[in-house]
């Protein structure tokens, strides 16, 4: 029968950041985004760098447990957390490094929408991602990202140039066009559990100030904006009586 997995195995360079259940942060690091959902991990990792995740990976396979990965902690189901299992937090990693000659943008994969544009807007540049400044960026890439830019530069993914992936051998790789282009493939939509993606390599784009926000209009209005906005092309606009 197989021995109890407990905290004490876990290897050297996890074991002094190991969070458990006896841990005082634990009830705080366990937290969701979304407060609906109530789940009690045996343990979070936080990791400050890619050696700590290939570690965590490892642990995982080799004692075979449940795991859920956290990038920046903004999962509406949860998906970055589980019952009884382990939890790699990558909330620690995030770097963001900003290529001015090239416009590319490299992302840890715990960083948020808002510390992406932060870095960038600092140089004029942009990826085209998210409308909240909270989302994590590594779920929002995988999960395909729309956002104010969406119709010029188009999804997130889209934009998306390279990505680094501890794989569940403990390798890590670097996904792309030219390498592991098949991988590159299905980060890109083709499905999931890969690997983890801990690193992300963005085009990014000129930006300057972007003014967005709702529009509301009054009911009694309906029947106009429903034209107006039918004859939004600009072929159709002159019949429709719009300017």
């Amino acid at each position: 029968m197989d021995k109890p997995v407990t905290s004490h195995d876990f290897p050297d360079r996890l074991l002094a950041s190991v969070i458990d259940q006896n841990h005082p942060a634990y009830e705080e690091s366990r937290g969701l985004y979304n407060a609906m959902i109530d789940k009690r991990p045996r343990w979070i990792i936080p990791c400050a760098e890619v050696a700590d995740v290939v570690a965590a990976v490892n642990h995982a396979r080799d004692k075979h447990l449940l795991l859920a990965i956290r990038g920046g902690g903004h999962s509406g189901p949860g998906f970055g957390s589980c019952d009884g299992g382990m939890v790699i937090d990558m909330s620690p990693m995030n770097r963001v490094d900003i290529d001015i000659g090239t416009s590319t943008v490299r992302v840890e994969a715990g960083c948020t929408q808002g510390d992406v544009d932060r870095a960038a807007s600092a140089h004029g540049l942009a990826v085209p991602a998210g409308l909240v400044s909270s989302t994590g960026i590594a779920g929002l890439t995988l999960g395909g990202g729309t956002g104010h830019l969406t119709r010029k530069h188009g999804l997130t993914i889209d934009n998306l140039l390279a990505a680094e992936v501890v794989l569940a051998d403990g390798s890590v790789v670097t996904a792309s066009e030219n390498e592991h282009p098949e991988l590159f493939w299905a980060l890109r939509g083709g499905g999931g559990n890969f690997g983890v993606v801990t690193r992300f390599t963005f085009q990014a784009h000129p930006a300057k100030d972007v003014y967005a926000g709702p529009i509301f209009f009054d009911i009694e209005h309906t029947a106009e904006i429903m034209r107006c906005t039918a004859a939004s092309c600009p072929e159709r606009r002159e019949s429709s009586g719009c300017s």
